[in-house]
């Protein structure tokens, strides 16, 4: 069995109580025989739900390390999750990267582009396979929308910096260009984010915390409509082990440092709004 490690801010949380299950779904699947064993918390006591590490472990039946080392030594691959702590992925990676095992780390990437290149040079400096996405870019319904010319998105979350990725994502995913501005306007509670991306593609961002995740991309002869649907979380699991499985990433990985130029460019939006940003 291919011993899978969890490194984390707070071990119960959302994405940590999902994954292992949906990992093993995807084994069964997929006939693959990857397994996640071993886990390592900075912090003991989740501030979610009060569970502790050792709590969270008997729970799943996986192995706590006391270090970052110790995890890194006993997995054959890794994860890298504090899904609502990007600021921790940097000092993170610098961790586990350096053991040259195939690591993925979960969105938000990194809280800012400086710290997004720094994570790709210490990769880069040990030769680490590794990549990084929201979930989002694998809603039903793309293979739709090739070929777009422009798209709106709309999407929710608590709070605009942790959930804008996700719409972000979405737009890279299908636009496949380099990003050049961002403007940002606010309507009530809401975010409206336009991106002016290179070949003259768009992408227009419709955040408010209530609204739900979906899609419609202009194909120039036609518009696609698709709400986000609930498998999204599957398939990303499915291309996180294909990818422990060959090495091999379903997209080039640079599209990442893009997401997050945008994200940095909307989060400076937000305080300066109706004025286009360069990126």
């Amino acid at each position: 069995m291919k011993k899978i490690g969890f490194v984390e801010y707070y071990i119960s949380e959302w994405h940590a109580n999902n994954y292992p299950c949906w990992m093993k779904e995807v084994c069964e699947k997929n006939g693959f025989d990857f397994e996640v064993s071993y886990v390592w918390a900075e912090e003991y006591v989740s501030p979610v739900d009060g569970k502790n590490t050792d709590e969270w472990c008997k729970e799943f039946g996986v192995a706590k390390c006391e270090t970052i080392d110790e995890l890194c030594e006993k997995s054959d691959y890794i994860v890298i999750l504090a899904p609502s702590n990007p600021e921790k992925h940097l000092e993170y990676a610098k961790e586990v990267l350096k053991y040259k095992k195939t690591t993925y780390i979960d969105k938000t990437f990194a809280p800012n582009l400086k710290e997004a290149k720094e994570i790709f040079d210490v990769a880069n400096e040990y030769g680490t396979k590794f990549f990084s996405t929201s979930a989002l870019r694998y809603m039903e319904g793309f293979e739709e929308m090739e070929g777009a010319k422009s798209v709106i998105v709309t999407a929710g979350g608590r709070t605009i910096d942790e959930y804008i990725v996700h719409q972000i994502e979405m737009a890279v995913t299908l636009l496949k260009e380099k990003p050049l501005a961002v403007k940002v306007e606010k309507q009530g509670s809401q975010y409206i984010s336009r991106v002016k991306f290179e070949n003259d593609k768009w992408a227009t961002l419709n955040y408010s915390s209530n609204f739900a995740y979906a899609l419609s991309a202009d194909l120039g002869d036609k518009t696609v409509y698709k709400a986000a649907g609930s498998m999204h979380f599957k398939r990303l699991m499915a291309d996180i082990l294909n990818f422990f499985e060959t090495g091999e990433t379903s997209f080039d990985v640079s599209e990442t440092l893009d997401v997050i130029k945008i994200r940095d460019g909307i989060l400076n939006g937000v305080n300066n709004t109706d004025k286009w940003i360069a990126l």
